[in-house]
């Protein structure tokens, strides 16, 4: 049987490869450290596993609306309008199954064959995929280390053109931390506007950034961006849910209705337990955010300072606003990004996600999700990895 040719030009996800042969390698007694999770490593907070466990025992186990249920539509529509200044109906939100999974249908719903979306680079190594199968293509925006990975607005000016029908902003951004300020993000709603180009915003995030920085949503900028936005995000990293899919997306009606009929006929609706469960998480209070950005950040701070004083004659960085990701540059050990993570993996035991699906094969993708204790092993592991690839190489000279 031959497969559908829009599958065959998907890539698989290098994360979930790395991922699953590191799982594998400590089923089999290995002690791997895994950089390369790209989810919080704490538990679920007991508030909302008891909320979930009381829609269980309630019996809400059942189907639910398409978009959502009507208490978490509203619960959400609030949290946008008292943390990010956007005011969103609940008819305009439709609750998915994950944050990837309101991307997907949000790209399959706008774009048509051969329109183009424009995508900057370092970057999640999912749009270009979900891009291709909704059959249109991936225009690759170059960023610079030293501008801090962040786009440069001649460059995006450049790259449009009568097909391009969409911009894909992530911030904080995966892989490399990068977190817009509200005047950059101005200048990027310039050229939207003046082009006409919708744009989806990946705030997933938004809750995990450092130094007192501040977060701001691209759609409450003005009138004018907030009608060509898709604001998306969900309670994965967050709220350190990631299995329990529950994603949402907030932009005009007509594409939340698009994206309802298409939901009607694939997924029916998001799990009802998990919904009960994510209600439960908008309603914590701002103590545990501040508390998961300050693990978060002891853990960044710790990772830099060794990157710096042992591993600067064989890396550099940019150091991360937000998330749980540093990207660090190997192009002096003239491995491709591949070829890294594979022999660090099966020579050191330590995971990395590669750099090439990112856009960056001369980098790689070290995730602090993890305990302290996992990232001091797995630094000194990475450290005695790079003296032996320099020792190789003096060796064959």
């Amino acid at each position: 049987m031959e497969i559908a040719t829009r599958i065959q030009a998907v890539n698989p996800s290098a994360t979930l490869q790395i991922t699953a042969r590191a799982k594998s390698m400590r089923k089999s007694g290995i002690d791997v450290v895994n950089f390369g999770a790209g989810e919080p490593d704490f538990n679920t907070p007991q508030q909302i596993n008891d909320a979930a466990i009381k829609a269980i025992n309630d019996g809400f186990t059942k189907y639910t609306p398409s978009t959502g249920i009507p208490e978490l539509k509203e619960k959400i529509a609030k949290k946008l309008k008292e943390e990010n200044n956007l005011e969103y109906l609940p008819e305009q939100i439709v609750v998915s199954c994950g944050a990837k999974h309101s991307l997907f249908n949000l790209i399959q719903v706008i774009i048509n064959k051969n329109d183009q979306v424009i995508i900057p680079s370092p970057y999640w190594v999912s749009y270009t995929e979900m891009v291709k199968l909704a059959q249109g293509k991936p225009v690759i925006i170059e960023t610079r280390q030293k501008d801090g990975f962040k786009i440069d607005i001649e460059k995006l000016k450049k790259k449009i053109n009568a097909s391009t029908k969409l911009i894909i902003l992530n911030s904080p951004s995966n892989p490399c931390g990068v977190l817009y300020s509200r005047e950059e993000l101005q200048k990027i709603a310039e050229v939207c506007i003046e082009n006409n180009l919708f744009i989806i915003s990946d705030e997933i995030y938004e809750k995990i950034i450092f130094d007192d920085a501040v977060f701001t949503s691209l759609a409450s900028l003005s009138k004018e961006i907030y009608d060509l936005t898709l604001t998306v995000n969900g309670v994965s990293k967050s709220f350190s849910m990631t299995g329990w899919r529950i994603g949402y997306f907030a932009g005009p009606k007509e594409i939340s209705n698009a994206v309802s009929r298409l939901q009607d006929h694939s997924t029916s609706c998001p799990s009802s337990v998990s919904q009960r469960a994510a209600l439960a998480a908008l309603g914590l209070d701002s103590n545990y955010f501040s508390s998961l950005r300050s693990k978060f950040q002891e853990r960044r701070d710790f990772i830099i300072s060794y990157l710096d004083e042992k591993l600067g004659d064989f890396v550099s960085y940019v150091k991360p606003q937000g998330a749980f990701y540093i990207f660090v540059n190997i192009s002096k050990t003239k491995l491709d990004s591949f070829n890294f993570a594979k022999r660090l993996l099966e020579e050191s035991y330590v995971a990395v996600i590669p750099g090439k699906p990112f856009g960056c094969d001369s980098w790689i993708r070290i995730s602090f999700a993890t305990s302290m204790e996992e990232i001091k092993k797995g630094l000194e592991r990475l450290e005695l990895f790079f003296i032996k690839l320099k020792t190789e190489k003096l060796t064959q000279i």
